[in-house]
């Protein structure tokens, strides 16, 4: 019985990577790096890609409502726009530090 719940948690896990990675390249509008410490926050920071706990949430939502109806995208876009938002400025402060930029 234990081994056949860890395998269809490992199944949905797999679907939802797959999922992640598929939508990577379309969900993620990220705005561009800063060049300089001094650069201006864009006014748009973007979205960072789906991750797989994103793709989760989504999941879980669709199958399970306590929520209203859309509640769940609406606070992972917000969460996703202050992740960008927040990449960013980690970015440009590391450039006032003179870290190398690892992408």
């Amino acid at each position: 019985m234990v081994l056949r719940h860890l395998v269809l948690v490992m199944a949905a896990l797999a679907v939802c990577a797959v999922t992640a990675a598929q939508l990577r390249g379309r969900a993620g509008t990220q705005a561009p790096q800063p060049a300089r410490s001094g650069d201006k926050p864009p006014a748009d920071p973007g979205l960072v890609p789906l991750s797989v706990r994103e793709v989760k949430h989504l999941l879980a939502d669709a199958l399970h409502r306590p929520q209203p109806p859309g509640h769940t995208a609406r606070w992972l876009q917000l969460r996703r726009r202050h992740q960008a938002r927040s990449r960013w400025f980690h970015q440009r402060a590391r450039l006032a530090r003179n870290y190398a930029l690892v992408s």
